[in-house]
C-alpha cells in the first residue's frame, strides 16, 4: 500500500502506529495456535519487534510534532483481507495473512521515506521497510516449512519429520 501523497507528514504516523498495533495483533493470534516452542519463540521476538516499532514511531512523531496530539485510528484505513482472526482460522493462513501484511508494510514505509520532509524520518522509514522486508522472509521461511510439515506448528518439541524417515536400528 503507498500512502496518499496529499498526508501531512503527521498524518502519516498515526496510520503506521496503527499498522504495527496490527501486525503485532496477527502475531500474539498466532501463537494462540502454536504449540512448537521455536515458533513460539519467533512469533513472540516478531510481536515485540512490531511493539519496537510502534515505540519508535510514537517517540519521532512527539519529537518532530509536539505541537500536535497523537490520535491512532481505532482501526487501520487499509482494507483488510477476508480472513477472521476468530479461533476457526487455520495457522497457514494466518502466517499468509501475516506476510502479505509485512509486505504492505515494507510497501507503506517506502511510500512514507519519499514523502518525508526531514532526513530522519526518511532514515527511520528506511530502517522500518528493510526490517518489514526481513520480516517477510522470516514468515516466507516458515511457511515452507509449514507447506511442507503441516503438523510443525502443532508439534511440542523440536519437529524433523521424524515420521518421514528412520535413523538407526
Amino acid at each position: 500500500m503507498t500512502l496518499d501523497p496529499k498526508l501531512k507528514p503527521y498524518d502519516v504516523y498515526p496510520l503506521a502506529i496503527r499498522a504495527e498495533i496490527d501486525a503485532a495483533e496477527i502475531y500474539r493470534k498466532l501463537l494462540d495456535g502454536v504449540k512448537n516452542e521455536i515458533l513460539k519463540q519467533k512469533l513472540v521476538f516478531l510481536a515485540g519487534e512490531e511493539d519496537r516499532h510502534k515505540a519508535i514511531l510514537e517517540r519521532v512523531f512527539h519529537d518532530h510534532f509536539p505541537e500536535r496530539k497523537l490520535v491512532v485510528p481505532a482501526a487501520s484505513a487499509r482494507p483488510k483481507k477476508k480472513i477472521d482472526l476468530a479461533d476457526s482460522a487455520a495457522v497457514l493462513d494466518l502466517f499468509r495473512l501475516a506476510m502479505q501484511k509485512e509486505k504492505e508494510a515494507e510497501e507503506f514505509y517506502r511510500s512514507g521515506k519519499a514523502g518525508a520532509e526531514d532526513a530522519q524520518s526518511k532514515r527511520i522509514f528506511e530502517y522500518l521497510a528493510r526490517v518489514e522486508r526481513s520480516h517477510y522472509h522470516i514468515l516466507r521461511a516458515e511457511i515452507d516449512i509449514l507447506e511442507k510439515f503441516p503438523d510443525y506448528y502443532n508439534a511440542e518439541a523440536e519437529y524433523f519429520g521424524q515420521d518421514l524417515f528412520h535413523v538407526g536400528t
